[in-house]
């Protein structure tokens, strides 16, 4: 290209040529310079047709036909290739496709957003709740919702659809549930968590419900296009769309109390009424729920993932409530930099590659029962080798009151063997 260049000569007026050059060199079109003295210097650029249809040259507005633009002294001729055929010109090189089909070389189409939305749109609930007050009908709250299940079952927020009073929750009032037909229903709270903020409610109905798909948030990375469905500002029907910008995101990190938590944050536009509404991935399925934003920030946005959802509804139908095994130990996760950062500032840190450091053990908690100290390496949880809090977690589930052999290293790679019985956790915590 720099060849290229210095063998053309352009005037100081043309130097938009330099841009047409570069549009062709970035879509892998086919470029012709005439630059013979006797003639006016003309170049052709050949590109394909799904390009073409998005080029927009700013700041020469007028052009001859679809075909032909003429920039000062420079006439630019597009030549249409098929992309069947553009494939044959660059010995098989990807061609993105904007017919909404599936692209061959996994590339994303200009209709996937679209396509992705129309799956699960119909399954997209608007939840209003209302409640009596000295004889007025006021709508307390608003909030979205997606209908899991062909018996009526609705994924959406806790806090839009309940009230809490110490350890008891109530409805808020009465939920009136909308779908994208029209069509209302009166729904119903069957269970709730405030702790995760999901809830099920279910509505009944004679004829067919929609219904969506729960996918997979586990394969998600940060860059994934993603898709936010709702009903924000009472406005139905809504569809915005992003990247995923961090996979798991901690309680911690957004300065909230309490047990630990993980969200997926995208930046995908949420607001007021989009709580309890869908986020979904390009293959149109629910990779979590949305929850909550960044209020003095843009594009700082939180949903549940998925998988977290998918075992707490799990839960609901097992005990009819989340059942959280708790022991008293504040850990974090611990890979090599971490690891000699350690060793560096104490030479005694036990020799590890791997594990889950534990900084402090609560006063009286299971864990400081069983033996913990601050400054311990988990290593082995019930008979496995661990290296993440999550993995710790999934061992336990829910299971309370049933002894749990852990083995940690200790400072000189003093190995120790420990019992630890998990409690409930406090809801309250």
């Amino acid at each position: 290209m720099d060849h290229f260049l210095r063998k053309a000569s352009f005037s100081s007026g043309s130097k938009s040529i330099v841009r047409i050059i570069a549009i062709g060199a970035a879509s892998a079109g086919l470029l012709y310079l005439n630059n013979n003295p006797d003639s006016k210097a003309t170049v052709k650029l050949s590109i394909p047709t799904i390009l073409r249809e998005h080029l927009a040259f700013q700041g020469h507005p007028s052009f001859v036909s679809s075909d032909h633009w003429q920039f000062g002294k420079f006439p630019l001729f597009l030549s249409r290739v098929d992309p069947a055929l553009a494939g044959d010109v660059a010995k098989g090189a990807p061609v993105a496709v904007g017919d909404g089909g599936k692209p061959s070389c996994g590339c994303l189409g200009r209709d996937f957003i679209a396509n992705a939305a129309a799956k699960i749109a119909p399954a997209v609930v608007n939840l209003s709740v209302q409640q009596d007050l000295n004889g007025f009908t006021t709508v307390r709250s608003m909030c979205s919702g997606t209908i899991i299940d062909a018996d009526g079952t609705i994924l959406t927020c806790a806090h839009g659809v309940v009230d809490s009073q110490g350890r008891q929750l109530t409805t808020k009032g009465k939920i009136d549930v909308t779908l994208q037909d029209g069509r209302t229903f009166e729904g119903t709270v069957v269970n709730s968590d405030l702790h995760s903020d999901i809830a099920i409610v279910k509505i009944k109905s004679k004829t067919p419900l929609p219904t969506a798909k729960l996918g997979s948030s586990s394969k998600l990375r940060p860059g994934d296009w993603v898709i936010a469905m709702g009903t924000p500002l009472s406005l139905q029907n809504t569809v915005t769309a992003g990247i995923v910008s961090c996979v798991d995101r901690k309680s911690s990190d957004l300065g909230l109390g309490g047990m630990r938590r993980e969200y997926l944050q995208t930046d995908c536009a949420i607001n007021a009424g989009n709580s309890g509404g869908p986020l979904v991935n390009i293959d149109g399925e629910i990779v979590g729920v949305n929850i909550m934003k960044v209020a003095a920030a843009d594009g700082l946005s939180f949903s549940i993932p998925i998988d977290s959802v998918s075992k707490i509804i799990e839960h609901f139908k097992k005990s009819g409530r989340v059942i959280r095994p708790w022991l008293g130990l504040k850990m974090l996760d611990l890979n090599e930099l971490i690891i000699s950062q350690l060793k560096e500032r104490d030479s005694k840190f036990p020799d590890v590659e791997k594990g889950i450091l534990v900084p402090m053990v609560t006063p009286g908690s299971p864990a400081d029962r069983a033996g913990f100290h601050p400054g311990d390496v988990v290593i082995e949880f019930d008979g496995k080798p661990v290296q993440s809090i999550k993995e710790i977690v999934e061992i336990m589930d829910d299971r309370i009151g049933k002894p749990l052999n852990v083995v940690v290293k200790r400072a000189n790679n003093e190995v120790v063997k420990l019992t630890v019985i998990p409690e409930e956790a406090n809801p309250d915590m």
